[in-house]
């Protein structure tokens, strides 16, 4: 791409007027390129790379015709006032009838959101133009124009029939939805990121807007519902040229934006607390996880043989797949990535006190003798960072606190109380004492948290309460079709012709030719998926999360519509792969990455450098995307018997114990967490054999006082009455659903009026017909009926 290099073009001596720009470091220049371009590069497939020149043609051209604003001048040389004027023009040839046109006027559009690169030298001056041009449009109304368009291409049944009988559909097909998403993306994530140079009006700006997305102001809904509604319509064969990527990329951006991440949510958590006069939380999860430490992972049959040979020749042992612990080097907030390097040089034969030296289950056909114990482990006074104690907080809840007090009252009184944990009476003292250690640490949720049965319920509007209404009537068809597309985009999937085609958005129309293209185009489509899985993985996760928080049963109907339509399996499969593989994944190539393919030169590729990938170690894209799905497995299972009988039945536990072979703290927690929970069911032989993997559950997982997870004595493990489990589950989110929002009040919380007066009172509408036949109604009905008058005193 032709590139100009007037000094005018730089950062500092574009800056707008009035913008503050001048006073930018170094530092922070990189910390913006740093963080807005990882959330632009994801926007665009590779193929889509010649479409930034042709925005860059229609902008000039249509920028050049308005002589009165620009008068050969750039964009960049305008003021705040001239730029406004020209917003305003091409805001009015929106509104054109030809469709070309249309798609021209918005291609200039998404030029200037992407921050007219062809006037700027370096990455830097591209972010900032785009950030300062991304507030401009949305004060001049750009996203309320761009909406409609939306919804004129969401109906526009003649582009779908056409879609739906072409053989094979590219990247053409997707031009105008492209488009407008594209420009959609970009304003919704840049306006959601927060920096330390915004000015007061653009924080103000913020606000609305994301009081603007999560109010139901388009067509009575949110915006999410509109991108929900194009995500079923792609489901469903109906609309098969909708670019997926870029709706799930917007859709998650939108929740992001409007209900908050994780660290509003724990803001959220910790006032809802302070509000129910509740005490604080023990500890902030983020910030406990973050300074957790990585296990060594476990070693295979073959590593091990390779271990004990080794041995017998006298050399000395090596831990294995050491390589893996440069992963921690990128792990910048894990306070242990430089000890395990330097206990390694003072004792190469020290080994870690994590769950290495295990066989795994699917390797266990090759008989092996059983590694020599290690030596003892020096003082955990040498490690200067070695955390005190455990990293939670021990936690038990009331169920258990009841079960405990049942169990002791009928050994020592021989009889009980039912739901009773406060009447110690007869019970011996270290009883007494027992009881109280455990309400300490009790997880201290009243039912008022969730639900009021008196009078009316008082619902507060806050954006996740608005979601969730719009959703819940087509919640199934919503989750259904995420998961659809999660099990399209999963690597260990296999192409069926009867599957839906996740690819619309990235095959171009002419297919590759040659060897360099096909390479080029399989690392995109490779790509593609990832980002897919991603999007989908971070957006189940946090409408859990935020659900679980709004109300307890709008999680679990989510939950219950998630395990109905066989997620746990498909997470499952998803894991069943080579993990570490696909966390090395090299499906990149930075040279075309944005914004640096429109500001440097473009390099010749060649077949060697995209088989060599990108210089990163690791794909922090597919070990995000692990993550998440972990946790919503976590989610999905907790408390939940039936769903863990499910984990059983699967055979989960050695895809699991693959999965710890990925050497990162956060991801090893929650493999851990899986395993915690289905030791019960796993048998004593398991528990036996995977002795360093329960060491790591006890090590890194919150333990629960009275949970007999590593010995299997739990009496709620016996495997009975697991679906009764979910009807009764089922029958309690009906009424909480029926008594919320019912509309036609008919629920079983529905107050009867029997008052005389009230009902007399009322105002009852009747037919327009009525008024014409009233008094042949009072003759037939009325004054021919003889009436006993007397009986209506008496008693029935």
């Amino acid at each position: 791409m032709h590139k100009q290099t007037d000094s005018h073009c730089g950062f500092l001596a574009t800056a707008p007027r009035g913008s503050g720009s001048e006073d930018f470091s170094q530092n922070r220049r990189r910390s913006l390129i740093l963080l807005l371009s990882i959330l632009f590069t994801e926007l665009y497939s590779y193929t889509e790379e010649p479409e930034f020149a042709l925005n860059r043609d229609y902008f000039e051209e249509d920028f050049r015709s308005h002589g009165t604003v620009s008068r050969g001048r750039r964009w960049i040389e305008l003021t705040v006032e001239e730029q406004r004027a020209y917003v305003m023009k091409l805001l009015d040839a929106l509104e054109v009838t030809d469709r070309d046109k249309r798609l021209k006027v918005a291609r200039a559009i998404l030029y200037l959101a992407q921050g007219v690169f062809d006037e700027c030298d370096t990455e830097v001056d591209v972010l900032h133009w785009s950030r300062h041009n991304v507030f401009l449009l949305y004060d001049m109304g750009i996203f309320t124009a761009l909406l409609e368009l939306l919804s004129m291409e969401i109906d526009n049944n003649q582009a779908c029939s056409s879609a739906v009988r072409k053989p094979a559909i590219s990247l053409a097909d997707s031009t105008e939805l492209r488009v407008l998403l594209s420009i959609m993306y970009l304003m919704v994530e840049t306006i959601r990121v927060q920096t330390e140079d915004d000015r007061p009006e653009w924080r103000a700006a913020r606000e609305a807007f994301k009081n603007e997305l999560g109010s139901p102001l388009y067509n009575g809904e949110p915006f999410a519902l509109l991108l929900f509604t194009m995500v079923t319509k792609f489901c469903s064969m109906n609309a098969p040229h909708f670019p997926m990527k870029k709706v799930l990329l917007l859709l998650w951006k939108t929740i992001l934006f409007t209900l908050g991440g994780f660290e509003e949510l724990q803001e959220m958590k910790v006032r809802g607390r302070e509000r129910l006069n509740l005490p604080p939380l023990p500890e902030d999860s983020i910030k406990v996880v973050r300074a957790m430490r990585a296990a060594s992972p476990p070693a295979s049959a073959m590593e091990l043989i390779e271990q004990q040979q080794q041995q017998k020749r006298g050399r000395r042992s090596r831990r294995p797949l050491v390589k893996q612990d440069s992963l921690d080097t990128y792990n910048e907030r894990d306070p242990f990535k430089n000890d395990d390097a330097r206990d390694e040089e003072e004792d190469p034969e020290d080994t870690d006190s994590g769950i290495e030296g295990e066989v795994d289950p699917l390797d266990r056909d090759v008989i092996i003798q059983p590694p020599p114990p290690p030596p003892p482990l020096r003082p955990p006074t040498e490690r200067v960072n070695f955390p005190k104690g455990l990293p939670w907080a021990p936690k038990v809840r009331e169920k258990d606190i009841e079960h405990f007090l049942e169990t002791s009252r009928n050994k020592f009184i021989g009889f009980t109380l039912g739901n009773d944990i406060d009447t110690l009476v007869g019970l011996p003292r270290p009883i007494h004492e027992s009881v109280k250690t455990l309400k300490q640490v009790s997880e201290d949720i009243s039912s008022s948290l969730y639900f009021s049965l008196s009078g009316e319920e008082e619902v507060e509007e806050t954006p996740t309460e608005m979601l969730y209404l719009g959703m819940l009537p087509n919640l199934s068809q919503y989750v259904i079709a995420l998961l659809k597309l999660l099990l399209a985009a999963a690597p260990t999937s296999k192409a069926k012709t009867d599957s839906i085609n996740i690819l619309a958005d990235v095959l171009p129309e002419e297919m590759p030719i040659t060897v360099l293209q096909s390479m080029k185009l399989g690392i995109d489509v490779n790509r593609h998926k990832e980002i897919i899985v991603k999007a989908i993985s971070a957006l189940l996760l946090l409408l859990l999360k935020h659900f679980k928080l709004n109300h307890i049963y709008q999680f679990e109907i989510v939950s219950q519509h998630l395990v109905f339509a066989n997620c746990i399996p498909l997470i499952l499969k998803f894991f069943n792969q080579n993990i570490m593989s696909y966390i090395s994944a090299k499906n990149s190539i930075c040279v075309l990455d944005f914004p640096h393919c429109v500001v440097h030169e473009m390099p010749e590729l060649t077949a060697e450098s995209l088989e060599a990938g990108d210089s990163n170690q690791f794909c922090w894209r597919n070990l995000f995307s692990c993550i998440n799905l972990l946790r919503i497995l976590n989610k999905l299972t907790k408390w939940k018997h039936s769903r863990t009988m499910m984990l059983v039945v699967f055979k989960s536990a050695p895809i699991l114990k693959r999965a710890l072979k990925v050497k990162q703290a956060m991801m090893q927690l929650y493999v851990l967490k899986l395993l915690k929970i289905q030791t019960k069911y796993l048998g004593r032989q398991w528990r036996k054999s995977n002795m360093k993997t329960m060491s790591a559950i006890y090590q890194k997982v919150r333990h629960r006082l009275n949970d007999d997870w590593a010995y299997g004595n739990d009496i709620d493990a016996r495997p009975w009455d697991f679906q009764a489990e979910e009807c009764a589950l089922r029958e309690s989110i009906e009424k909480f659903n029926s008594r919320r929002y019912d509309k036609n009040k008919n629920g079983d919380f529905t107050p009867v009026d029997n008052c005389l007066q009230s009902v007399l009172g009322q105002r009852v509408e009747l037919p327009e017909d009525f008024h014409y036949s009233y008094e042949m109604w009072l003759e037939r009905e009325v004054f021919s009926q003889p009436i006993q008058w007397e009986g209506l005193l008496q008693n029935p």
